[in-house]
């Protein structure tokens, strides 16, 4: 969740760490902070948003930095609790994303009674290597410290002692490297990097690394030397850029046609499918296919299951990756696993692939960010082609998700229709309906006037209408749900009320009669009712309209006018939309 990033060289580290963090916003914050070197060491922290915390900066120019965005894990959201944190003896600052579980532990055994100023487990890592660094070199006294560590870290560590050094390491928390002639910077996320290097590596588990302003070397934590490779940075840094929209949301959702349009360029010569025939022929040897995902990309994979069954007949579960980690079900047979993920990082995702790996069974995994840990650590992994996604509310990452997930079923049948034609006809409708977004706020200041709303359809409709309620109240904090509408007599049509707002999705002829029965249902008991339907199944009083698609395909396109209504509604309710409360967009803590 939090962000990292560190900076030594010739340039000016201030800049540097703070344009980085300020990259890193979206990850979700609630304090944030520095430590900086222009000749002797400063350290400046504050609650809330980085724009605070720079007017605190009272210097010019550095040459070593490290800065830090935190989400609170261990401890309250105070001044006294954000990074860096120093040691008992002020000698090491610290930054550290993950949790170190046994820190209490830890504490008590090496730490004795010594003072702290903070409720962090972080600044026990840092007492901890000052302590042993009485009796150990720098280097080796910080490797024997993660050596007792049980948990995630991503930690860079200064040494007050030797400015010209900057120390780093990696446990299951992301951590990457950049260099450019005249200077190295790390950080927990590529958008840190981007501008400040021009090569990078993304470090495994378990590496220690000791940097200068010109290089790097890594060791394993017995302090053996580890050989690596540069790549070079290929993300353009306007691509992380607002341009002419207000918010980095509106921009994304404008983006996915372009998305949907890159991902057919990517995975098509011709009509052709470019997928490894390898990794298609691991599938097609599985008996059932096990999809692992969280939150938007979850609902995703519920729409891929229907893909995966219809196109390439094999039977597909779907997973809450939390609640497999801890409690799988019955694995029986030749299964196959695919793990969702925007970020690569997810920690609930992590530890699923762990114990996938032990047992030996084959894993995918289809994320936005090809350097990612499950990227790296799975058997394979397919690229969503989404460029970079900012805001917290996913939205073109779900859209891409499910396009080259369908583009993998295909690839998996026996069906031979022109896939590429019907995906460019998804991107036009896409754009058709965005041509005239401008419809869509005055429909929310009639509708959603409550403080609760619920979506319903069924079939494909009714996956997107879980997407459509999270996204919804994701960020204007309307309490929403998704309901199958076939399951409203069943107990829920009892939370109707007058003017209850009810979002019904149609694009599907074999239950669109159903669920306007679903809709008279709740109209009948005084619901205020909006209809997103495609040009098919529409009728007079429907508002919102959309060209006619595949209705296999319709959920990359009947989610667009939900991502719409969901960002609407929170800018009539002066939400920060980019950045909603007490979400962070990579969750890299279980």
């Amino acid at each position: 969740m939090c962000g990292i990033v560190g900076y030594i060289g010739e340039g000016n580290a201030k800049e540097i760490v703070l344009r980085g963090l300020h990259r890193l916003e979206y990850r979700g914050y609630d304090s944030a902070g520095v430590g900086l070197y222009d000749g002797k060491y400063h350290v400046f922290k504050e609650k809330g948003r980085i724009d605070a915390l720079e007017k605190t900066i009272a210097l010019n120019k550095a040459s070593l930095g490290i800065g830090h965005t935190r989400w609170a894990t261990h401890g309250r959201v105070t001044k006294e609790n954000a990074h860096p944190h120093a040691s008992y003896d002020e000698r090491f600052l610290v930054v550290h994303n993950g949790v170190i579980d046994n820190y209490k532990t830890l504490a008590e055994r090496y730490l004795g009674g010594k003072a702290r100023k903070s409720e962090t487990d972080s600044e026990v890592f840092a007492s901890l290597v000052a302590s042993f660094a009485k009796d150990h070199p720098v280097d080796v006294a910080i490797r024997e410290v993660l050596k007792l560590l049980e948990g995630s870290y991503a930690v860079l560590v200064v040494d007050k002692e030797n400015p010209g050094t900057l120390y780093a390491a990696k446990h299951k928390s992301p951590l990457l490297i950049g260099k450019r002639n005249g200077g190295v910077v790390i950080g927990s996320d590529m958008m840190a990097l981007v501008g400040a290097a021009d090569n990078y590596l993304a470090l495994e588990d378990e590496t220690f690394v000791r940097i200068t302003s010109d290089n790097f070397s890594l060791y394993d934590l017995e302090g053996d030397i580890l050989p690596y490779r540069l790549q070079k940075i290929d993300i353009d840094a306007f691509e992380s850029d607002k341009g002419e929209f207000p918010h980095y949301m509106l921009k994304e959702i404008h983006e996915q046609p372009a998305v949907l349009r890159r991902i057919i360029t990517k995975y098509f010569d011709d009509s052709e499918v470019r997928i490894d025939q390898a990794l298609l022929q691991k599938i097609k040897m599985c008996d059932r296919i096990h999809i692992l995902a969280a939150g938007t990309s979850m609902h995703a994979g519920l729409v891929v299951k229907d893909m995966l069954e219809t196109f390439a007949l094999v039977p597909t579960e779907v997973h809450i990756a939390s609640e497999f980690a801890h409690h799988p079900p019955l694995i029986a047979g030749n299964p196959f696993f695919i793990l969702i993920s925007q970020s690569g990082e997810t920690a609930d995702l992590r530890a699923c692939l762990t114990d996938i790996k032990q047992e030996g069974h084959p894993s995918l995994t289809v994320t936005n960010v090809r350097t990612s840990t499950l990227a790296r650590e799975a058997d394979d992994y397919l690229e969503i082609h989404a460029g970079p996604e900012i805001a917290v509310a996913s939205t073109k990452a779900y859209t891409a998700q499910i396009a080259v997930l369908t583009i993998l079923a295909y690839a998996l049948s026996e069906q031979s229709f022109d896939l590429k034609r019907e995906l460019a006809e998804v991107a036009q409708a896409m754009e058709q309906f965005l041509d005239k977004q401008e419809k869509i706020r005055p429909l929310v200041k009639k509708y959603l006037t409550k403080p609760h709303a619920f979506y319903i359809g069924r079939g494909l409709d009714y996956a997107v209408c879980l997407e459509a309620a999270l996204k919804l109240k994701e960020i204007s904090y309307i309490h929403t749900e998704g309901f199958a509408s076939g399951e409203l007599k069943h107990g829920t049509i009892a939370l109707i009320e007058e003017n209850t707002p009810v979002i019904a999705l149609i694009s599907n002829a074999k239950t669109a009669a159903y669920t306007r029965s679903g809709i008279n249902e709740v109209k009948s008991r005084g619901a205020n009712t909006l209809v997103i339907a495609c040009e098919s199944f529409q009728e007079a009083e429907d508002a919102i309209v959309l060209d006619d698609v595949n209705p296999t395909f319709a959920p990359m396109l009947t989610v667009i006018p939900t991502q719409l209504i969901a960002y609407y509604a929170a800018l009539e309710r002066g939400n920060d939309i980019d950045k909603p409360r007490n979400l962070a967009k990579s969750v890299t803590v279980e």
